[in-house]
């Protein structure tokens, strides 16, 4: 069975890429507005060029506590006694070595600082609370 064509009409041979531009078009929005929420808040610097330069940074050793009181080092769950572990080990990597702790609001402040007291008593006296700024805080301009 032949398909035959009437006298002027050809067979279709484009592509209609209309509906892949606007699948790309709603990607593209999805993406912008996800990467809003990964990005850290940070302040944009021109650093200068070294040679020799190496990776400066000290070790950091994040700690959470969350709404229940439970203590986590560097998101695995973790005891006291491993806690003191991951920060001697820290600490005998570099002295200047860092730790990041994090509480949820319901924490008691005697739970935060037990952390920090358990930091501080391990020998890393480098430690920032890290809280979350409120929209429009903390941007220049």
């Amino acid at each position: 069975m032949a398909i035959h064509l009437e006298e002027g009409d050809e067979p279709i041979a484009a592509i209609n890429v209309t509906p892949l531009v606007d699948i790309m078009l709603v990607l593209l929005i999805i993406f912008m507005v996800t990467a809003t929420y990964v990005a850290r808040r940070e302040i944009a610097v021109d650093l200068p060029r070294a040679a020799a330069g190496g990776e400066a940074l000290p070790p950091t050793v994040a700690f959470a506590v969350d709404a229940g009181g439970l203590l986590f080092v560097d998101g695995a769950p973790a005891s006291p006694e491993e806690a003191r572990r991951a920060v001697r080990q820290a600490v005998a990597r570099s002295p200047e070595a860092r730790a990041l702790i994090s509480a949820d609001r319901a924490t008691s402040h005697g739970r935060v600082v037990e952390v920090i007291d358990l930091v501080k008593g391990e020998g890393m006296v480098r430690f920032a609370i890290d809280v979350v700024l409120p929209e429009g805080a903390g941007q220049g301009g």
